[in-house]
């Protein structure tokens, strides 16, 4: 006969089955909680993402990199037409000669004011070779070097190649640059400040303007008072206008700012539609700021200064996602 053993105890429960309590002062771990928040901004009106969703963009964006190097090495080997003769539409090859964008381009031959190669051409979807010679109202274009640049522009300018009356514009902001035949893709009204691209590359500017694109800009807004928690759940679900119901992609109060403080991030288009969306709502802009405009920051731009757009960002302009 065995004898039990005094310092075991004794337990009715099948060890299998019990299930030990926590001790309730040892620390548990903490779950981790997601931010239901999609987004925050600075007080410079920067985005600020996490440490993970930024590596996953960064990742998916060298993936699209290497996706558009590999298919441009496959299009380049493969057998193509000789430049001479290879046709391409003439709104396109009037675009790519930078003297302006597709769509002015087919006002320019709707009104007969281009003729190829002596001939005057009205026809939508005519299509030229590089070898032939086009002109506008009688003057010659001549394919140019194309030139990228990114200005942060200063209040009271104007974003128009020239005004009449005499007002500072941003070409005149490009000092030590030859301007002729560049223009603002799309515009920042006078009182605006920040972001906005100059360029004679006419195929671009058609690609951040068209509302297919839907290229998402940031801006700061500073308000003439505090913005209530009503009004703003109003501009997420849309405020009418003339144009229709104006949507905003994003709107929160700013990081470490006051109430009337706040990032709006919007694809939309419209005229001054930042300016009305509040103005709507009985607010006064008092403040407007483009922080980023399609993948681009001004970070290490000052006010009223620019500089020139890198090759990977051009790039990245022209074939990636860029909302």
């Amino acid at each position: 006969m065995k004898t039990p053993n005094p310092r075991k105890k004794k337990t009715n429960a099948d060890p299998k089955l019990s299930k030990q309590k926590p001790s309730a002062n040892k620390p548990q771990p903490k779950k981790e909680q997601k931010s239901s928040t999609p987004f925050y901004l600075d007080e410079k009106g920067e985005s600020r993402f996490s440490v993970k969703r930024k590596e996953h963009y960064k990742q998916k964006e060298v993936e699209k990199k290497d996706k558009f190097l590999k298919d441009d090495a496959k299009q380049t080997a493969s057998t193509k037409k000789p430049a001479e003769t290879e046709e391409i539409r003439l709104n396109k090859y009037i675009s790519n000669t930078g003297f302006c964008a597709r769509r002015k381009a087919d006002e320019l031959i709707a009104q007969g004011k281009v003729n190829v190669n002596g001939k005057t051409i009205t026809e939508m979807g005519f299509k030229v070779r590089t070898s032939d010679k086009i002109s506008i109202n009688g003057k010659l274009l001549t394919p140019t070097k194309k030139v990228y640049i990114l200005l942060n522009k200063a209040k009271n300018v104007l974003s128009t190649t020239n005004d009449p009356n005499g007002r500072k514009t941003v070409l005149e902001c490009l000092n030590g640059v030859n301007t002729e035949g560049l223009f603002p893709v799309g515009r920042l009204d006078r009182n605006t400040t920040g972001l906005i691209i100059i360029t004679n590359d006419g195929e671009l500017a058609n690609r951040l303007m068209h509302p297919r694109h839907e290229v998402r800009k940031l801006y700061f807004v500073e308000l003439n008072r505090n913005l209530e928690p009503e009004d703003l759940q109003q501009i997420r679900r849309g405020v009418q206008l003339e144009e229709g119901i104006a949507k905003v992609d994003e709107i929160e109060y700013v990081l470490n700012g006051t109430p009337n403080m706040v990032g709006v991030r919007i694809h939309i288009g419209w005229n001054r539609v930042i300016r009305r969306i509040f103005e709507s709502l009985n607010y006064q802009v008092e403040k407007l700021d483009r922080a980023v405009y399609a993948n681009l920051t001004k970070k290490g731009i000052a006010r009223g200064k620019w500089r020139y757009l890198s090759p990977q960002e051009v790039i990245s302009l022209k074939h990636f996602n860029i909302k």
